[in-house]
């Protein structure tokens, strides 16, 4: 899905980037064998279901104890997917476990307009949903592919928020995120209790005779592709994926609130801020809790959710996010963000389940828990050095450590990693030596694996 909707991430001022092989956390392999999954989530009907949303139009269900899901919904036929569209969203009824409701945010097939619907489970505790379906909002999104948005989830307050990105091309060419006459680079929040498709609450800032659509709640966002809302403080944290220089996280979310986008990106000023002579005007906007640079191969946030699960995976109350290009998952604690650990993952969504543990999500086809490290990891390697005469050669580096620890590789310019750069777990790491043609008649490199040194020799 996923390349350009998540264009964009970095680091924090004040985040730490540990280099070290060692994992702060384990990933647990949950399941396997999915197509483009884009987020995972609970019903929380005390049945303890995990269910996955495929960008192709399929929701499956896991069961507790199940090692493979089931379908519970296809509406593919609907969807216009690939690239950034798809079916992007799912959340359950606050009451889901008496009257089996739950909503889908996806693209429509033909024009890519962007869809909430309604669907339903009869009764709730089965795992198969109704295809009958009632559409409550439909949302134009001409001339761009991307920047759809996609997420949906409930407040405390029992009201349905929705994230809609900016309509897509760089810099907001219609600076939709800034135009409070269109739905477009916004937070929504709808109700849909009211007996018909759906009303807006009305706290919503721009209901009534002000000028802005009734659905508003937040505007001035480029792409808030995941948030979430902390199970304890009821606070609502948004990931805004950037542009070419700056990922940002946003919380708390003001009603009525313009976070800045397309004139600032994260806590930067952009060009078209500059043209619209808006950089000095920063009290009328408001900023992220951090942001980061795209640096260290990382340019897409995707945002998480801050845990507070009983399993003990990171301290309680810490926020977890990822970044979709690196592979890397992050823990913010207080004004601090560390590296958790770094993956070959395409990291398209995190999510919760019923109590509240964490999952990560891979577009490459799999959902990991977070969980904790009884004790720190320790990895041993196979072969420490190797041999090669001047037509060079290929080889093997065997890595051998717990699941869920995670380890990378790196070599010599001369020495080429082929596969197996970055690992959890158990794994080898496959290389190539160049030929030599050089003066000396030996030369020596080094290749570093889940931290240890691997000495090459090559004699000509």
């Amino acid at each position: 899905m996923i390349t350009s909707l998540f264009r964009a991430a970095a680091v924090i001022a004040a985040l730490s980037v540990p280099t070290a092989a060692f994992s702060q956390i384990q990933l647990v392999p949950v399941v396997s064998g999915l197509s483009s999954p884009v987020f995972v989530g609970h019903a929380d009907d005390s049945r303890n279901r995990l269910f996955i949303v495929e960008q192709a139009g399929i929701i499956k269900v896991l069961q507790m104890g199940a090692s493979q899901p089931t379908v519970f919904l296809d509406i593919r036929t609907k969807i216009l997917a690939g690239g950034e569209r798809g079916l992007l969203g799912l959340a359950f009824h606050p009451q889901y476990v008496s009257n089996g409701r739950f909503f889908v945010f996806y693209t429509r097939a033909g024009d890519g307009a962007l869809v909430i619907a309604e669907y339903a489970a009869s009764p709730p505790s089965s795992n198969t949903a109704s295809s009958t379906e009632e559409v409550l909002l439909t949302i134009p999104h001409p001339g761009f592919s991307n920047h759809n948005g996609g997420m949906l989830a409930f407040g405390r307050d029992g009201f349905l928020y929705i994230g809609v990105g900016d309509g897509g091309g760089a810099n907001d060419p219609n600076n939709n995120a800034q135009n409070v006459n269109t739905l477009l680079g916004k937070i929504l929040r709808i109700d849909v209790n009211s007996g018909t498709s759906y009303t807006s609450p009305a706290a919503n800032p721009f209901v009534g005779p002000i000028d802005g659509l009734d659905e508003i709640f937040a505007y001035g966002m480029r792409n808030p592709w995941r948030f979430s809302f902390d199970r304890e403080t009821g606070q609502l944290w948004v990931g805004d994926v950037g542009q070419g220089a700056r990922e940002e996280v946003d919380t708390s979310i003001e009603s009525g609130g313009n976070y800045g986008w397309p004139y600032f990106e994260g806590n930067l000023c952009t060009t078209k801020g500059v043209n619209a002579n808006q950089c000095a005007l920063r009290d009328n906007y408001l900023f992220p809790l951090f942001d980061y640079e795209h640096i260290g191969g990382r340019c897409s946030l995707t945002g998480g959710y801050v845990y507070r699960g009983s399993a003990s995976a990171v301290a309680t109350g810490t926020y977890l996010y990822g970044d979709y290009c690196s592979g890397e998952i992050f823990a913010r604690s207080g004004s601090t963000s560390s590296m958790l650990v770094d993956t070959a993952m395409l990291i398209s969504s995190f999510g919760e389940d019923e109590l509240g543990e964490v999952y990560v999500v891979d577009l490459n086809g799999s959902v990991s828990r977070i969980a904790g490290t009884a004790a720190p990891c320790t990895y041993s390697i196979s072969p420490t050095r190797a041999s090669y005469p001047a037509s060079g050669g290929s080889g093997t580096i065997n890595v051998t450590t717990a699941a869920g620890c995670a380890w990378n590789a790196s070599s010599s310019s001369w020495i080429t990693i082929t596969s197996g750069a970055t690992g959890i777990g158990p794994g080898t790491v496959h290389y190539t030596v160049a030929q030599y043609v050089g003066k000396p008649k030996k030369r020596n490199g080094t290749m570093t694996v889940a931290g240890s040194t691997v000495s090459i020799q090559q004699s000509r």
